[in-house]
């Protein structure tokens, strides 16, 4: 079944029924805080105007910040079902002893002033790890928060959840089910400690789609695995990543419960979503000058196109290489060769492209001739793709990465302090 995916603008406000805010409460302050400086947004909260089905997927570190465990507690209580989210910046509220008092605090504060059960608020929290939450801002802020909730304040949400992103990352389309318009927008943030293996950073989704909370988690599950699993920027996994997805069916579709052209659908809008803040991710790696995207096909299976793929965007040595625009293809080589998966490395072809053009750098898994020159001028952009054909099958899969900086060292040598 086709279908034509709109971008629109709206982020998380863009589906129907969703208000949200944002504000500064001073969870963190500077040695200097200067009271004439104005403040950036550090904690949000965002809305459904009616109880909205949920799905969440979590970071497998085994150390999980306590908004991890209150969230997902909450969503089994609540059998699936969400109506808000408070969500903080500078503080993650991880490895604390009153950890999980606090998070369980944040859902209570949001809980009475919206007078909805407490189990349906959604939790996430980011920033340094080890350090007291205060909970006294949170307590004032929340009611600003409600008190200014609104259809057209996805960007204070959007600013209130970035540490060290340099941007706001949102993405939204509009697309048809059955003749009924639907809507699917997000909001990501996310700069560093990002590596695969679920969720890597906070993610927050919403659709006014009607589908059950089953193929609601069905579909993130599967969309995941292909787009933010698929994304790495230097390779440490953080304690706080979560993706959150709710659906609150005010569009008026027939429910989706199954399989079908419908869910189909459905899930090539949500990846639509996903892909792009996976991109918008990248390329805001904490101190990254270039965008890398790899793309591996004619793999045997879906899984050996992401192996192989994640294996590129993840070496630090090639990422390096980028940085310096040198077309070491024998690194690409080399982390294709540790990829956990199973292929001819000797019918491996590799190219770089770039809007600047496309250069051949190995065949047959062997280098060919190639203009340094040439190379180097593709490599100047800030978007890079990565090319590789194993000639061993129809699958494919995108992995996204960033290069290597000296800012990276200089961005976390002092993160903390």
């Amino acid at each position: 079944m086709n279908n034509i995916y709109k971008t629109i603008e709206g982020g998380i406000c863009a589906s129907k029924g969703y208000k949200a805010n944002g504000t500064y409460c001073g969870i963190k302050k500077s040695a200097n805080d200067d009271p004439n400086t104005p403040h950036k947004n550090d904690i949000c909260l965002y809305v459904s105007e009616v109880p909205a089905n949920a799905a969440a997927v979590y970071t497998q570190n085994k150390v999980k910040g306590a908004p991890i465990i209150v969230t997902k507690a909450n969503l089994e209580k609540s059998e699936g079902k969400a109506i808000a989210v408070i969500a903080n910046s500078k503080n993650a509220n991880t490895c604390n002893a009153d950890g999980i008092e606090k998070a369980n605090k944040m859902c209570l504060l949001v809980s009475r002033e919206l007078g909805i059960p407490q189990e349906q608020v959604i939790v996430a929290s980011t920033g340094v790890i080890g350090q007291i939450l205060p909970i006294e801002p949170i307590e004032k802020a929340v009611p600003i928060l409600a008190k200014g909730l609104d259809h057209h304040k996805n960007l204070e949400a959007a600013t209130a959840i970035m540490t060290t992103d340099t941007v706001k990352k949102e993405y939204a389309v509009e697309f048809d089910i059955n003749g009924i318009t639907c809507h699917l927008g997000g909001m990501a943030k996310g700069s560093g400690m990002i590596h695969p293996n679920m969720a890597t950073t906070l993610n927050f989704i919403t659709s006014d789609c009607a589908i059950s909370s089953e193929m609601l988690q069905k579909a993130l599950s599967e969309i995941v695995k292909i787009t933010y699993n698929c994304l790495s920027i230097d390779g440490d996994q953080s304690t706080n990543d979560m993706v959150c997805l709710m659906a609150n069916g005010m569009a008026s579709n027939e429910e989706i419960t199954c399989e079908g052209d419908e869910y189909e659908i459905f899930k090539s809008a949500l990846y639509q979503v996903m892909s792009n803040l996976t991109r918008m991710l990248a390329k805001d790696g904490e101190g990254a000058t270039k965008l890398l995207e790899c793309v591996c096909s004619g793999a045997k299976d879906k899984e050996t196109a992401i192996a192989v793929a994640k294996s590129v965007v993840c070496s630090s040595l090639f990422k390096a290489a980028m940085f310096g625009e040198d077309a070491n293809w024998g690194r690409v080589l080399c982390a294709i060769g540790y990829a956990d998966a199973e292929f001819d490395i000797n019918k491996v072809d590799v190219d770089l492209s770039s809007a600047k053009g496309i250069v051949g750098v190995c065949r047959n898994g062997s280098g060919v001739e190639f203009s340094e020159d040439e190379a180097s001028k593709i490599l100047s952009c800030d978007e890079i793709n990565i090319l590789i054909n194993l000639h061993d099958g129809s699958c494919d899969a995108t992995a996204w990465g960033c290069d290597l900086t000296y800012d990276y060292v200089k961005i976390n040598g002092d993160y903390r302090t």
